[in-house]
């Protein structure tokens, strides 16, 4: 029996679905989450009980290396039972706290699926430093997934993504939905949209599409943190925005709950996303998604329950457009799709998959 579970999660200088997913687990779990940065976590959910190792340095790739460093340096194994890892850096705190198991939302990305693209994104000096970092930063990311005892995953997609860049297996377990906390009350006169201020998440195509569509009206929530990669795109993003656009930043749960309830529709158009957890909030409160037909939006969302679409400016304008004309027909499959993902689902999957990987190690233990 698991008595005392601690959450390694990279840091909390921006809530996205990776954060949601570790405040279901503490809850779920009874655990302590252990972290650097605790900027935004603690206005979220006071609740929650917080560990912090210190800041990290806000330039990146310091931060980033700062925080890979506080987590190999940490020892808490005479504290809990029982670990799970969450994030990027997390888990480079595995070598001394067993049994444990990772959630991984995505091997890193700039090193792996995404790595021309990020240092294509970078001036003509960085080039160089950059591609250092990634190449020693890669090397001892994947010499720390083998102090890894166990790999759990949010979508299929990232189960392959696992599988070709570290020769491991995982076991899909779907971020959960409270769909109960969700709920309708109309079909507004704005559509949403909810991810962070990243260069993957495409949100110059949101922009562009709904300059052209200046009878509909764009509401974008989400932040980044500071010291992530993404400070110069969004920055460049808020310059010339249309009047039909605005921008919220970070927003309470309670807030973005109104939003979903009264938004139109939600709008996804990130890179291969990992799994995005934001359409089925959408689909828990009745909404469509018009999502690009790429990553784990193929696993979530259907015909019945939106449109999926290419990553073009025209193509999300039809979309939009398609779906405006009667989105209330989509709103009875939004609901039983999203059941589908319910957190009850999630917490009986994640208690077992805990209990298993405990019992597994001590076996082991025991037989060495």
């Amino acid at each position: 029996m698991v008595k005392k579970i601690a959450i390694f999660h990279d840091y909390f200088g921006a809530i996205g679905g990776g954060e949601r997913v570790v405040l279901a687990m503490a809850k779920i779990l009874d655990a302590d989450i252990i972290t650097t940065d605790i900027d935004v976590i603690q206005k979220i959910d006071p609740s929650v009980r917080v560990i912090s190792l210190g800041k990290t340095i806000k330039i990146p790739p310091l931060k980033q290396i700062s925080a890979s460093i506080k987590f190999y340096s940490c020892n808490f194994s005479n504290q809990y039972d029982f670990f799970i890892f969450s994030g990027n850096w997390a888990h480079y705190a595995a070598h001394r706290h067993h049994p444990n198991l990772w959630y991984c939302h995505a091997p890193v990305r700039v090193f792996y699926d995404q790595y021309k693209l990020f240092v294509g994104n970078q001036n003509i000096l960085k080039r160089p430093f950059v591609k250092l970092w990634i190449f020693f930063h890669r090397y001892f990311d994947g010499k720390s997934i083998a102090s890894v005892d166990s790999i759990i995953t949010n979508s299929y997609n990232v189960k392959d993504r696992i599988s070709r860049y570290y020769g491991r297996d995982a076991n899909v377990i779907y971020p959960p939905v409270d769909v109960m906390q969700f709920n309708f009350q109309r079909y507004g006169e704005f559509w949403l949209s909810v991810n962070r201020l990243y260069p993957e998440k495409r949100i110059e195509l949101q922009i562009e599409a709904f300059r052209k569509l200046p009878e509909e009206n764009l509401i974008i929530a989400g932040e980044f943190g500071k010291g992530d990669h993404s400070a110069t795109y969004a920055k460049r993003l808020m310059k010339d925005i249309p009047d039909n656009i605005k921008f919220l930043g970070n927003i309470s749960q309670d807030a973005l709950i109104d939003l979903y309830s009264q938004c139109k529709g939600l709008i996804a158009t990130a890179i291969d996303e990992d799994f995005g957890i934001t359409p089925l909030e959408a689909m828990a409160s009745g909404k469509p998604v018009v999502a690009v037909n790429e990553g784990g939006f193929k696993e979530t969302v259907t015909s019945d329950t939106g449109v999926l679409v290419e990553p073009s400016i025209e193509r999300i304008i039809e979309g939009i457009q398609r779906v405006s004309q009667n989105p209330e027909q989509y709103k009875d499959a939004c609901f039983a799709h999203a059941k589908a993902f319910d957190a009850v689902i999630f917490k009986e999957k994640i208690r077992d998959i805990v209990s298993n990987v405990k019992k597994t190690k001590n076996l082991k233990g025991n037989r060495s």
